[in-house]
């Protein structure tokens, strides 16, 4: 009995020590929870006051008439869908959809194809291989404005260095008119882009070929695969954890190229370089009609939002098979 006794005193000894200890304990969990959240509120505050605020004012200003009169009156009518029905039925949008599509899939596989081979070249150890990489990232330091004036001399028909250089080598016959003509004005614009996103391309890539292991390749190199086999077998599927944020990435940063378009072509001509961006801007800023420029903003917003969902749940599937 006494051992009983004595076991269930120890019983209950320890059911209040925790009992005790449970308050505490609490407390300092609701501690610890605060101090994170007081570390989060910069970065809170920070994404609701430049990211959270402007999306909810444009996307409000997407369903109301907003135009010069708002400024002076403070009245913008709501007009529901209007806005949005507006610019899908505008002659000009079907235009400027191609138009988005062929400069975002041509930017976005150009820059990857050569930024995928630049990086494949600099893996390996050559003299001034740092100083050719550090040159390399120019055209991503320079200002996009600068760039563009830049090339939009070089592009140009009759004193353009493009046209003087490709004459002089007995390339082409007469000068092209890459600025000025409807047919080659976009690939002229996406000749461009794709020089500005290499060294993007180019920096993602080669990080991510540093991280893949060398005793992959000692290995294979044992069972005959190298070169092609190599690259398919051991580099493509290590890297395409890389490839899905360089692909996602630029997408939605090429979608949205504003200033290179105005600064080559202002969206000419005859529309020709015409896309959601230029278009928006145009709605905005020239047309002064901000809630059909809103509305143009918001339907690429939702494109970069879905081809983001779809391809990164693609590609997880492709890495789970």
């Amino acid at each position: 009995m006494t051992t009983i006794d004595a076991a269930a005193g120890r019983s209950r000894d320890l059911t209040s020590l925790r009992g005790a200890q449970r308050p505490e304990g609490r407390r300092a969990r609701r501690r610890l929870g605060l101090t994170q959240w007081l570390f989060l509120l910069p970065a809170l505050a920070y994404i609701v006051l430049f990211f959270g605020f402007p999306i909810v004012k444009n996307i409000t200003m997407s369903f109301q008439d907003y135009g010069t009169r708002t400024f002076f009156t403070g009245e913008a009518p709501w007009v529901g869908i209007g806005n949005y029905l507006e610019v899908i039925r505008s002659s000009l949008f079907s235009t400027t959809l191609i138009n988005t599509a062929l400069f975002t899939i041509g930017s976005i596989v150009g820059q990857f194809i050569l930024g995928l081979l630049l990086a494949l070249f600099f893996r390996r150890r050559f003299p001034l291989a740092g100083v050719l990489r550090a040159l390399l990232l120019l055209p991503w330091l320079l200002p996009l404005i600068a760039s563009s004036a830049v090339w939009k001399w070089m592009l140009d028909q009759d004193s353009g260095v493009v046209n003087q250089t490709l004459l002089a080598i007995h390339v082409i016959p007469a000068p092209i008119p890459w600025l000025s003509s409807p047919d080659v004005a976009l690939v002229a614009v996406i000749i461009v882009n794709i020089w500005l996103g290499i060294p993007f391309n180019v920096t993602i890539l080669y990080s991510g070929l540093q991280d893949i292991p060398g005793e992959l390749y000692e290995a294979a190199s044992l069972d005959g695969a190298t070169g092609w086999k190599a690259f398919r077998y051991i580099t493509w599927p290590n890297l395409r954890p890389v490839v899905s944020v360089v692909l996602v990435l630029g997408v939605v940063y090429t979608l949205k190229v504003l200033d290179i378009i105005l600064g080559l072509t202002g969206g000419g001509p005859a529309n020709a370089t015409q896309t959601l961006a230029t278009s928006s801007y145009h709605y905005s800023f020239v047309d002064f009609t901000f809630g059909q420029g809103a509305a143009v903003s918001n339907i690429l917003i939702v494109i970069s939002l879905a081809f983001s969902i779809v391809y990164l749940r693609l590609n997880r599937r492709a890495v789970d098979e």
